[in-house]
C-alpha cells in the first residue's frame, strides 16, 4: 500500500511539474495575431523593431508609429494588420501580454548583453521561426547563472556576484 501511495504522489508531482512547465512556455493570447516568422522571412531584424535594446536596459515593444510606418502600405489586406490599424485609428494602445519578463527585484540589461556579443536567440529562442511568440526557456536564476559561470574566468567573479543582477 505504501509503494502505491508513493507512486501515486510521485506521478501527481510529475504531472504538476509538467503542467507548470507547459504553462510557463506557452504562447499567451495576444490582442493582435503578430507573427514574428513572417517579419523574419521578410528580412526584418529583431533590433529594427526592438531598437531600444541597443540604448536601454529593456528591449520594449515597438511603438504603433514603428508598425504603421510599414503597415500603412504593406499587407493592408491582412486581418492582423487590419486589427493593428483599428487600434491606430482609435489612438488606442495595443494591450500586449508580456511573453518574457523578470521579477522586479532582478536587474537585467539587454544593452549590456548585446554589447558582449549575445544575440536575441540565446535567451528568446528562434523567434523568427515562431508563428506565435512563446518563451523558449524558463528564465530563472539558475538558468542565468549557468551562462554567467561559462564566461571567461576574469568575469565570473563579477557575474556570479548577487549584486550584479539584484539591485
Amino acid at each position: 500500500m505504501t509503494r502505491r501511495l508513493l507512486l501515486f504522489f510521485s506521478i501527481l508531482i510529475l504531472a504538476a511539474v509538467l503542467v507548470t512547465r507547459a504553462q510557463v512556455l506557452a504562447s499567451p493570447e495576444q490582442p493582435v495575431a503578430f507573427n514574428h516568422q513572417i517579419h523574419a522571412q521578410a528580412g526584418v531584424q529583431c533590433l529594427f523593431c526592438h531598437s531600444s535594446a541597443l540604448r536601454a536596459d529593456i528591449a520594449g515593444i515597438p511603438s504603433m508609429q514603428k508598425c504603421m510606418g510599414c503597415h500603412t502600405i504593406i499587407a493592408t489586406d491582412n486581418v492582423a494588420v487590419q486589427v493593428l490599424t483599428s487600434y491606430w485609428k482609435r489612438k488606442e494602445p495595443i494591450p500586449w501580454v508580456r511573453v518574457s519578463w523578470q521579477p522586479e527585484f532582478v536587474y537585467f540589461s539587454h544593452q549590456a548583453h548585446l554589447r558582449t556579443g549575445e544575440n536575441c536567440e540565446t535567451c528568446h529562442g528562434d523567434v523568427g521561426r515562431m508563428p506565435l511568440t512563446r518563451p523558449a526557456v524558463k528564465m530563472d536564476m539558475g538558468w542565468c547563472l549557468d551562462c554567467h559561470l561559462l564566461q571567461p574566468e576574469e568575469k565570473v567573479v563579477r557575474l556570479a556576484d548577487c549584486l550584479t543582477c539584484h539591485k
